[in-house]
């Protein structure tokens, strides 16, 4: 059935931008506050997301972009891949947002860029600034890392590429983000535990190229470990809703700390963050249970890309990776599946019981009785209530509980409407999220000698 915005939705999107260019004509006439053009926009990219969704979805049936719904009982068949809709919102977003970004260097300080390349010259009694070509270097690439991660999550879409495969994808998105770093920044120095610092001699231990290899982990591991904790109505978009929520809030702090050197990293980081919540809210309205549109895996690349963007160019990688604690537990935890140690079957997510209309653990089959050892781990964690096993009457293993997060909240807590799964693993998120931030800022105090929040 085709998709209508009903006559309260556009009165409502039709206030919500009504505001926003309201805020963005503020910016005009005032100073130039970056921050206010971007929520200004982040609110037109939600309304413009949230519509276009509705009106696209039929097209993209049209063209094969579709999938079943086979957690319900009537299998319905929805549009698939709209998170490419909400990715080229958001993309068109940021390079409208550019010249605002830099507004203060276009009108302010450089006496509307007559002075870009002086360091300072005195001009009717005041200094006119450099223009920092190194910031519109760090935005652009940032930009282009995310194209480039939007394309290849299209081509995913399309053609449905092996994981062995993609999984090394988001390298090739991210190389114009490092190379700018390289260039720009190059610090690879690391702060040093107190506890350490008696054995390794020194406060800060220089990790060369070993910090590119780093950040390159974090471009491969944001992307794809949001797409691999998926399959349920909500579980992609809300995650990802959570983290960057959590991600502005660490930028708030820092940003609210008058004078902090980090606030430029940070307000850098909040002008990609908000925007995406924006189209990521306009997506999740319709995702959510029961899902009206399939996100595809272009938004879980899209989404993972500009979390590990902001979180490299924004100098806060570390940190970043405390808010993914779920995220990690999910890949360590299905790490067996994943390097075949176990049968992995190519689609994991939890088994609709059309009777009971709720989820249960979907099962991975062995084709013969597994090793020994195999066996061993699979009854300790079969005790431990991690996985959930199925055996013949010799009490051979035939099958197992697939490892995924989902799969083990529904062993732990039983069978459970696919809403409630979602809402509990979304419960276990923001919790994890808190305890990323106060071990961040307080619990680090511990092993370091202060926490770089204050100044």
């Amino acid at each position: 059935m085709t998709q209508k915005i009903t006559t309260g939705w556009f009165i409502s999107l039709f206030t919500i931008v009504g505001a926003c260019l309201g805020l963005i004509w503020t910016v005009f006439i005032g100073d130039g506050e970056p921050l206010i053009a971007s929520l200004g926009l982040s609110g037109i990219a939600f309304s413009a997301s949230y519509c276009l969704i509705v009106w696209l979805g039929d097209s993209f049936k049209r063209v094969g972009l579709k999938g079943k719904d086979i957690s319900k009982a009537d299998r319905r068949e929805l549009p698939e891949t709209m998170g490419a809709v909400c990715a080229v919102v958001y993309l068109m977003c940021m390079i409208v947002f550019l010249p605002f970004a830099f507004y203060e260097y276009f009108v302010i300080l450089t006496s509307g860029g007559g002075n870009r390349d002086a360091t300072s010259e005195v001009e009717t009694g005041r200094l006119l600034h450099r223009f920092p070509h190194n910031k519109l270097g760090e935005y652009l690439s940032a930009i282009l890392s995310l194209q480039s991660m939007v394309i290849l999550g299209v081509a995913d879409d399309l053609f449905d590429i092996r994981w062995r495969h993609k999984i090394f994808l988001p390298v090739i998105a991210a190389i114009p983000m490092l190379m700018v770093y390289y260039v720009d920044f190059g610090v690879t120095n690391i702060v040093v535990p107190t506890g350490l610092r008696e054995y390794l001699g020194t406060a800060l231990l220089d990790l060369s190229w070993g910090y590119y290899l780093y950040m390159a982990a974090i471009a491969i591991f944001c992307p794809n470990s949001i797409n691999i904790l998926a399959g349920i109505n909500g579980i992609e978009v809300s995650q990802s809703i959570v983290i960057g929520s959590f991600i502005a809030i660490n930028d708030l702090l820092y940003i609210s700390v008058g004078g902090h050197p980090a606030t430029d990293s940070h307000l850098f980081s909040l002008y990609f963050l908000l925007p995406f919540l924006g189209v990521s809210l306009a997506l999740w309205w319709h995702n959510w249970y029961p899902s009206k549109v399939f996100v595809g895996d272009t938004y879980c690349y899209f989404a993972g890309m500009t979390f590990a963007v902001v979180g490299i160019l924004g100098h806060f990688s570390k940190t970043l990776l405390l808010l993914f604690i779920p995220q990690i537990i999910n890949f360590i935890y299905s790490a067996p599946q994943l390097f075949r140690l176990v049968p992995c079957p190519r689609h994991r997510l939890p088994r609709f019981n059309a009777r009971s209309g709720l989820m249960e653990p979907s099962r991975a089959p062995f084709t013969r009785p597994p090793r020994w050892y195999i066996a061993l781990i699979l009854d300790m964690l079969e005790k431990l209530r991690l996985v959930q096993v199925w055996r013949n009457k010799e009490g051979v293993i035939l099958e197992f509980s697939n490892l995924t997060l989902i799969n083990l909240w529904i062993v732990t807590f039983g069978p459970m409407r696919e809403d409630k799964a979602t809402m509990g693993l979304m419960g276990l998120q923001i919790a994890c999220s808190i305890i990323g931030l106060l071990v961040r800022h307080k619990a680090a105090l511990l092993v370091f000698p202060h926490d770089n929040l204050s100044i």
